[in-house]
């Protein structure tokens, strides 16, 4: 059995922001975050890139972190921290103007990013994930079919949405997209072309049923960098941070990460 790094920090999800990214910040190579993926990507985008290992242990509102490396539970989580096996994990980056902001996940443009802008804080504090759904059913209601372009390398498509996957999961344990992998050097790019709400609900089966979104109007491929041409907002692991154009990348060998 391995044992932990005497240079380790923990994180909890009752610091503020700013300590986390403190924290986050100093020359400290072995971090553990017991929070959800909000307070993970609080963390991330405090590290020196090249630098860190890090830890989680399943908290918070949402896990989809967790559920990507298979950690179910605190008790599995000090099991693998305790063996020490670690993989270098790939980030995305997100870049507007002189801003960037790192993410673990996934970061969407559109749909997904109108309904997370669209959270109230009292919602979220009293209803948790079910102040998402409540954000959705606002935004179905007053539907936007606008459209914009993702550049990739020669290729320009005009889409509604679009989801930058550096993550297999969405929302939870929800398969979104199977090709898609925190290890690989790129993303899973899943552009949504359909502009109406019934083409959207044409794309559930396949989602519903495990497969990943497939389905006439979606279009599926690799990329390492993207450009988004539109003023739509985005929305990364789970938060709203600012509205398109944007450039996304991927930063292979980012940090590593105990699995």
């Amino acid at each position: 059995m391995a044992l932990l790094p005497s240079c380790s920090t923990l994180l909890l999800p009752n610091l503020q922001p700013d300590a986390h990214r403190r924290l986050a910040a100093t020359n400290n190579p072995f971090i553990i975050v017991g929070a959800g993926d909000g307070t993970i990507n609080a963390v991330l985008n405090g590290l020196t890139p090249g630098i860190a290992t890090l830890a989680v242990i399943p908290f918070g509102t949402s896990n989809v972190l967790c559920r990507e490396l298979g950690i179910m539970s605190p008790e599995a989580a000090l099991e693998k921290i305790a063996a020490g096996v670690s993989r270098n994990l790939c980030v995305g980056s997100i870049e507007k103007g002189e801003t960037k902001h790192s993410f673990l996940l996934m970061a969407g443009i559109g749909l997904d990013g109108c309904v997370v802008k669209g959270v109230r804080t009292r919602e979220k504090r009293l209803l948790k994930k079910g102040a998402y759904f409540l954000s959705a059913l606002r935004v179905l209601r007053s539907w936007d079919s606008s459209r914009f372009e993702v550049i990739s390398g020669s290729k320009v498509i005009n889409c509604h949405s679009v989801i930058v996957c550096n993550g297999a999961k969405y929302g939870g344990n929800i398969l979104f997209a199977p090709g898609a992998s925190l290890f690989k050097p790129e993303f899973e790019v899943v552009c949504i072309e359909q502009e109406t709400r019934l083409g959207y609900l044409k794309s559930l089966p396949s989602l519903l049923a495990g497969k990943g979104l497939k389905g006439t109007g979606i279009l599926t491929f690799p990329a390492r960098e993207i450009e988004i041409r539109g003023t739509k907002a985005l929305q990364a692991d789970g938060d709203y941070y600012f509205d398109a154009p944007v450039r996304i990348r991927a930063i292979p060998d980012f940090m590593k990460i105990i699995v």
